[in-house]
């Protein structure tokens, strides 16, 4: 399962480790009960900031980008992750292969956008009404989906209507990512006059 911006997974298997380390070193190893849990501590230390998640724009200059637009960026992805973790989740409860595959390539066009915004968050705007509306709704309709699948006798009018549905989001969401691709083809052409402009004026052609 993807690390949609936080857990609290680097706790427990750095306490679970330092847990182990300890009686190891002390009983198995020979070692004095106060060096071991010296050594048990170091290692739960270092394995939280080992495993933990990373930070949303890490790395990226705030000057540069604006800090309002990278506020702006940080805002929408992490309210739009809970939703993107749901709709991933959800393609594991149901049953239906072509629809759980269906489900599943949401979740990874939902990722790729992440990543898409993540790398240049200036873009952010360009899908905001994808990750504050459509990916929600999305997790609602596989989850929807997954709760009808779960009765004795399913409603295969429901089940049907649900699957047209997440077929048309498909539409949409492959939409939206293209639109972040579309973006920076504007930019490139806009580049790409400057240079023949400037090519033009400079050596005559």
């Amino acid at each position: 399962m993807r690390n949609w911006f936080g857990n609290d997974w680097n706790w427990i298997v750095a306490g679970l480790t330092a847990a182990i380390v300890v009686p190891v070193l002390s009983f198995f190893a020979k070692m004095p009960l106060w060096i071991a849990a010296v050594i048990g501590l170091l290692v739960f230390t270092g394995l939280i900031f080992t495993l933990s998640p990373r930070r949303l724009f890490e790395g990226l200059d705030a000057k540069a980008i604006g800090k309002g637009r990278l506020d702006f960026a940080r805002d929408l992805l992490s309210a739009a992750a809970p939703a993107a973790q749901r709709l991933e989740v959800s393609a594991d409860h149901i049953a239906n292969k072509e629809t759980a595959k269906r489900v599943r390539h949401l979740a990874e066009i939902a990722a790729d956008v992440f990543a898409k915004v993540e790398a240049s968050p200036e873009s952010a705007g360009t899908v905001r009404r994808f990750l504050s509306y459509y990916l929600p709704r999305a997790a609602e309709v596989a989850e929807g989906f997954a709760t009808l699948e779960a009765k004795r006798v399913p409603d295969q009018k429901r089940l049907q209507d649900v699957e047209l549905v997440l077929t048309k989001l498909e539409d949409a969401f492959v939409h939206y990512s293209d639109s972040l691709v579309d973006d920076r083809l504007d930019t490139l052409d806009t580049e790409l006059r400057l240079i023949q402009a400037s090519l033009k004026e400079d050596i005559g052609r």
